[in-house]
This record gives structure tokens, C-alpha cells and sequence, in this order.
């Protein structure tokens, strides 16, 4: 008896060991796969930060060196909403990004334009790790997250700038995550965000206001036809209807054979619906290529988008951020400024590949895909193509689409993880290989601008705007310049005809009659003569670029009515004499 307990002991102690050992090597597995994610995650914040630091560039753009005026003009005289900057009398200004104008004019007059390009940096890795981790969090992958957020930063090279729109990127990249993980958890954080995140767009670039509202639209429209369809095909309406018919004739005597009649028919139209709730539960869990979900959190998302809508009073603007965009779009500015203007597809190798990427993977794959991100996609696809600008929004909000399409293709085709396979190449040979190819392709991209300076002398009239500033009297004179130029005058204190904030020259804004936007946009291509428009504004003073139309008229007839005053290898300036 004694030795069948010892027995039974010893055994009971080798099971309890196994099992100890098994549990062991499970924690080791997990503890392994949990170091592996932490290298992988610091190597590919690194190599992401090295990469959008290498893409932002040296060279200041026309819009910064206004805003560095216009933020030292709040600072001194607070939000007037006239321009000062101009010698057109009297125009009205909507001071469309006060906030960030004023932030920047801080971060200038501290650390002068090191300073500006520094923060640049710090916005462009700041996008680049949003759009990293909302991609993980969301899609929960590293490798793809990582592959998309490089290809994501590099489709949008050309608008990472010191601009206000760089802040909002990565504001509308951070609302896309905070509503799906509103609609997946219903945490009041994520609500809060989303409340918070409308007054900053308020503030700091009201013109993308409106746009913020676009994010919701795929979610409730992807609400609206779940709940259309269960409504359809449930026949919740016609069971509605026989209930309330019912419930009507209950009231009146004699009545009976009417209400089981009814009950009846009710009954075979309940037992239809069981039938089809059975048949459609069946077609969600798998269905062919769209999947609709209708989540009952999407009630909640409305009415933090309708709280939201109010947040564009937040502002010392008053009710701009609401009419802005109307404004500006009733305007001219859109159809004559590049970044405005629709899209040539066959001109955007890049997009094309994009575009045929995500139709190859709906097309060619078992791959379904959400209805909220075909709504928003296609939605995305259509102000890609009316405006060249919104690109951005495409491979900001797309990169998550893409990734989740991605990431189920390969993970059906593949017999490993998408997690395995970021874990088995993080040993050395495969840290090494990434780490080599990533710095070289960062080199690629950032050689060209080792040399580059914060403002270039071929595109601003640094010499010129000396000479101005030197030798002629800025209260009497009334100058004509071009569009790409004005800002670097009006930041050399030199009063413009015109500057790179085109709505202040549009009549919808400036509360003049006179269309100044569009006297400068036809005297340029010279289906104004010159001599019209200078004679309707008074100039005194004319600088152009040596090789614009408007110079090469004044050179090549000799007119005697322009006096140079000043010449370099880019630039001319000129007295109009009578």
C-alpha cells in the first residue's frame, strides 16, 4: 500500500515537472517573441526617422517666409484681419493658420531658420512614426507597417514642408486610429481625441476643416446600409406595421378572426426571418469579397461628429472655418494654382502602381475588403483626381487599407505569420541586410541636398530685395512681382502686389472689386498686356525673373517707359519712368 503512494507520488511529480516545463517553454517563446518585436520596433523607428529627417528639405518654401511675418504681426498687433503686408489698400485677411504662423514666428525668432528646419524634421519623423503605429496598432503587423510607412513617406516627399499642413497630416492620420478604436472599444479617450483634434485643424490650417468630417462619412455610410439591409431583408417594417394593425384591432370588439389572421401571417414572416437571419449570419462570417459590419457604436461616432461640428467655433476667427473652403472654391485661385488643380493620372507613374497594386489584391486574391474602406477609398481615388493636393489623403488613409489587404493575402498564402517572419529575420545577417539597404536608399534620397541652403538664390531675389531695401523708397514705391516670389518680399519688409496667399487676392476675400489674383495670373501669361495692368494699379517699381514673358516684351522692344535699375543672373528690377 505504502509503496503504490510512492509510486503515485513520484508520478504525480513527473507530470507536475512536465507540466512546469511546458509552461516554461511557452514563457520562453513568448518572452522571445516579445524581444524580438522590441528590436524590431527600435530598429524600424530608427531607420524611419533617418529616412523622413533625409526627406525633408533644406530649402525653405514661398508659404514659410510669410508665415514667419504674419506670426510677428499677431505678436504685435493680435488678429486684425487686414493684411498688412501688401500696399493694396484695405484687404481683408482670414488669417487661415494664425496658430501655426505664430508658433513659427516663435520658434524663429528663438532659433532663427536652423530652428524652423529642426522642427521641420521633428514634424516629418512625427508623421512618418504616426503612420508606423497606427498602421501596427490597427492592423497589428510590424514588417508591412514598416514597408508601407517608408513607401508612404516617399509618395508624399514633395508636400513635407515647413507648411501648416504637415501639423494637420498627422493630426488626420491620428483620427483615422482614434475612430476605429472608438468603434472597436467605445473608450470615452478616443472620443475625447476626436473632440480635440477639430479645434486644433480649427486653429492651425482651417482650410482642411471640412475634410476632417469626410474621415466619418465611410463609417456612418457603412451603418446605413447594414442597418438598410437587415431592414430589407428582416422585413422589420412590414412586422412593424402588422404590429401595429394588431395592436388597433385589439381595441375593437369583435375583431378576433382579423388579429389571429394576422398573428398567423406575423408568424410566417418571423419564421422566414429566422431562416434568413441563420442564412445571412452564415454569408457575414464569410462573405465573397465585401464585408459589412454593422458596428452599433457608429450611433455614438455621430454624435461626437455632430459635437464636433460646433468645435469650428473655437477659434478667434469667428465663423471662417466654415466658409472658407466655400469661398475659395467659388473663386479662380484652384483652377490656376498647381497643387489645386485635377490630376493627370498618366503623368503619376507612382499612383498608377498604387492604384493597380490595390486592384490586383481585390481582384487576384481571396482578399475581402471592408465596405467603410471601399467607400473611403474610392471616396479618396476621387479627390485624388479632382485635386493633385490630396494625394496626401489618399496614401495617408490608404496605407491602412492597403496594409489590411495586404496582410490578409499574405498570411492565407503563407504557412508562417506575419509576426514569425519579422521574427526570424531579426538576427543579425537580417538586421544588417535591412538596416544597409534602408541607409542606402535614405543616401539616395537625401545626396542631392548636402549642398542645399534655407533659401535659394535662383528661385528668391535675396540680391535684388538687397538692392530694394538699399536704394528705393519703400513708402512711395508700389512694386509688381510675381506669384512665387512675394513672400520672400514681404518678409524683407518690401510691401507686394501679390504673394503665395492667393485667397487675399481673390474678391471673395479681399472685399475689393478688383480681381487682383487674376491680373497678375494674365499679365503673366501675357493674355493681359503688361502696360494695362500697371497702369490700372499705378506701379512705380517692376521685378521679375529675367526670363519671364514680361521681361522678355520689355527687353526685346527696347521700351523705353522701364529704366533697369538693378540686374543679376535671375532677376530684374525696373522703374517704370512715367
Amino acid at each position: 500500500m505504502e509503496e503504490q503512494k510512492n509510486k503515485n507520488t513520484i508520478s504525480t511529480t513527473i507530470k507536475k515537472q512536465k507540466k512546469n516545463k511546458a509552461n516554461m517553454e511557452v514563457k520562453e517563446k513568448k518572452q522571445s517573441k516579445m524581444n524580438a518585436s522590441v528590436k524590431f520596433t527600435i530598429l524600424v523607428v530608427a531607420l524611419i526617422a533617418i529616412f523622413c529627417v533625409v526627406l525633408t528639405p533644406v530649402t525653405l518654401q514661398n508659404d514659410t517666409f510669410y508665415t514667419i511675418k504674419i506670426g510677428e504681426h499677431i505678436i504685435e498687433n493680435g488678429i486684425d484681419m487686414q493684411d498688412p503686408f501688401s500696399w493694396h489698400q484695405d484687404l481683408a485677411y482670414t488669417y487661415p493658420h494664425w496658430l501655426y504662423d505664430l508658433l513659427t514666428y516663435l520658434i524663429y525668432n528663438a532659433f532663427g531658420m536652423t530652428g524652423i528646419y529642426i522642427v521641420t524634421c521633428m514634424l516629418s519623423v512625427t508623421l512618418g512614426l504616426s503612420i508606423y503605429f497606427v498602421n501596427r496598432k490597427l492592423v497589428k503587423n510590424q514588417l508591412i507597417s514598416f514597408l508601407l510607412t517608408i513607401g508612404s513617406m516617399y509618395l508624399i516627399r514633395g508636400y513635407i514642408a515647413a507648411r501648416a499642413q504637415l501639423v494637420t497630416f498627422i493630426l488626420f492620420i491620428l483620427t483615422i486610429y482614434c475612430i476605429e478604436k472608438f468603434l472597436e472599444t467605445k473608450k470615452k479617450k478616443y472620443a475625447i481625441s476626436l473632440i480635440i483634434i477639430p479645434i486644433a485643424i480649427a486653429n492651425l490650417h482651417l482650410a482642411v476643416f471640412p475634410f476632417y468630417f469626410v474621415l466619418y462619412l465611410p463609417y456612418i455610410a457603412e451603418y446605413i446600409i447594414a442597418n438598410l439591409a437587415e431592414t430589407i431583408i428582416y422585413r422589420k417594417r412590414e412586422i412593424k406595421r402588422i404590429n401595429r394593425k394588431i395592436a388597433k384591432l385589439n381595441k375593437k370588439l369583435g375583431q378576433n378572426e382579423k388579429v389571429e389572421e394576422l398573428k398567423n401571417k406575423l408568424k410566417e414572416i418571423q419564421e422566414n426571418v429566422d431562416r434568413a437571419k441563420i442564412k445571412r449570419s452564415k454569408e457575414l462570417q464569410n462573405p465573397y469579397k465585401l464585408k459589412i459590419t454593422n458596428n452599433k457604436n457608429v450611433k455614438w461616432l455621430i454624435i461626437i461628429m455632430i459635437i464636433c461640428i460646433f468645435t469650428g467655433l473655437l477659434t478667434p476667427l469667428g465663423t471662417t472655418p466654415y466658409t472658407y473652403l466655400a469661398k475659395t472654391m467659388a473663386g479662380n485661385t484652384t483652377q490656376n494654382i498647381n497643387e489645386h488643380l485635377p490630376m493627370t493620372l498618366s503623368s503619376e507613374t507612382e499612383i498608377i502602381c498604387t492604384l493597380i497594386l490595390f486592384l490586383a489584391l481585390l481582384i487576384f486574391t481571396k482578399v475581402k475588403i471592408r465596405l467603410s474602406d471601399l467607400f473611403m477609398l474610392g471616396g479618396l481615388c476621387l479627390l485624388m483626381l479632382m485635386s493633385r493636393r490630396q494625394v496626401t489623403m489618399f496614401v495617408l488613409m490608404g496605407s491602412i487599407i492597403l496594409n489590411r489587404l495586404l496582410s490578409s493575402a499574405l498570411e492565407s498564402n503563407t504557412k508562417e505569420t506575419l509576426e514569425g517572419i519579422a521574427e526570424k529575420i531579426m538576427n543579425f545577417a537580417g538586421v544588417t541586410v535591412i538596416t544597409v539597404l534602408m541607409l542606402a536608399f535614405s543616401w539616395y534620397m537625401g545626396k542631392d541636398k548636402i549642398d542645399d541652403t534655407y533659401i535659394d538664390e535662383t528661385a528668391y531675389p535675396v540680391q535684388a530685395c538687397d538692392y530694394i531695401v538699399e536704394n528705393i523708397d519703400l513708402g512711395k514705391a508700389r512694386f509688381y512681382n510675381e506669384y512665387n516670389y512675394g513672400s520672400y518680399m514681404l518678409y524683407r519688409g518690401i510691401p507686394v502686389f501679390i504673394d503665395s496667399r492667393a485667397d487675399l487676392y481673390a474678391p471673395e476675400f479681399s472685399g475689393k472689386k478688383d480681381d487682383i489674383f487674376m491680373d497678375f495670373i494674365e499679365t503673366s501669361n501675357i493674355s493681359k498686356f503688361y502696360e494695362d495692368t500697371f497702369e490700372k494699379y499705378d506701379i512705380t517699381h517692376v521685378i521679375t525673373y529675367k526670363n519671364s514673358k514680361t521681361n522678355m516684351i520689355i527687353t526685346k522692344t527696347n521700351d523705353e517707359n522701364y529704366k533697369e535699375l538693378y540686374s543679376d543672373k535671375y532677376f530684374v528690377v525696373y522703374e517704370r519712368v512715367n
